[in-house]
């Protein structure tokens, strides 16, 4: 009990100053680091799959069952039936510059979709991308936490679905925006193609039939995909290897390199020699990242894994 001999005539009381002044304190510090860390709260999930398997194809219907409101997908933001902020990587003309927006590399249009998703006060969002390391990135990227549910394209589409998609990309060039007609022949007229509707049953009180719930997605063609496919030979990937390496230092001397392509992303062996006395630790895994930085940042595409291997230390 308070010593009532401790309030004053004036009311002042230590005792309740001390808790109001605690509990102001716990606010300010709440509302502090949440303008540090906005997305701190928010359940990041992600669909993967190599491109052209159908991942726009499915990503509303992943969404409504994980009760997602927003999508990141192909540099755009997407709510409900709208987008909200960024633009997407299907307008560019070269299939190099839509790896580029797709991994939000502009600092301008990843503020964009960052400033957006704090104003929207975001609880869950879907990431589209072709591999873990991709949808890693492009929640670094945008300030959000890396996702907690990862879901393979493999995981809710059979493999016939799957072959069909890559059919339709490889063969025809079309790709799946997923939002209504209208947004795409407001925002990017040139490359609308055509629309889908797809009817999803909905259960409803026993007797009675609920309405079928629509979602609708808008079939694309890219510029680039009308242009052909874009490919960086083993040859010009062994030279960006070969200066990188120069560049981080001259005296390392290149033995081999062995590049592979497994559809989601490249990834290197190099052998090399190293001079007698270098530090190797902190060194050739700032070495690792030196080339993986460098090439992704100038080709777009995405480096997977650098393996290097030391053959032998020279004088």
């Amino acid at each position: 009990m308070t010593n009532i001999s401790n309030i004053s005539s004036t009311g002042y009381n230590p005792v309740y100053q001390g808790i109001f002044s605690t509990a102001s304190l716990l606010y300010n510090c709440r509302m502090f680091l949440d303008f540090l860390f906005p997305f701190k709260r928010i359940m990041v999930y992600a669909l993967t799959g190599e491109s052209g398997t159908g991942k726009s194809f499915r990503a509303k219907l992943v969404a409504q069952k994980y009760e997602i409101e927003y999508i990141i997908d192909d540099g755009l933001l997407i709510r409900d039936n709208r987008i909200l902020a960024g633009h997407s990587a299907k307008k560019e003309k070269t299939f190099m510059a839509a790896v580029k927006v797709a991994l939000f590399d502009e600092k301008a249009h990843r503020d964009e979709v960052a400033r957006k998703l704090q104003g929207e006060k975001t609880k869950k969002i879907l990431i589209l991308g072709t591999s873990e390391k991709m949808v890693n990135k492009i929640a670094a990227r945008l300030q959000l936490p890396l996702p907690s549910k990862i879901i393979r394209i493999q995981d809710i589409s059979s493999q016939d679905e799957i072959e069909k998609a890559i059919r339709t990309r490889r063969i025809e060039g079309k790709h799946v925006i997923p939002v209504p007609s209208i947004e795409i022949k407001r925002s990017y007229p040139n490359i609308f193609y055509n629309a889908i509707k797809i009817f999803k049953r909905k259960t409803g009180p026993i007797g009675l039939r609920a309405p079928p719930i629509v979602h609708e997605k808008s079939v694309v063609r890219p510029e680039y995909s009308k242009r052909g496919k874009v490919i960086i030979s083993e040859a010009a990937l062994s030279q960006m290897v070969i200066h990188c390496v120069d560049e981080y230092n001259h005296d390392i001397r290149i033995k081999k390199i062995v590049v592979k392509d497994d559809n989601m992303g490249y990834r290197l062996v190099i052998t090399i020699d190293v001079p007698y006395g270098i530090q190797l630790g902190g060194n050739i895994h700032k070495l690792q990242q030196y080339i993986i930085d460098n090439i992704e940042r100038y080709t777009g595409i995405l480096i997977e894994e650098v393996n290097i291997i030391i053959d032998k230390f020279i004088r």
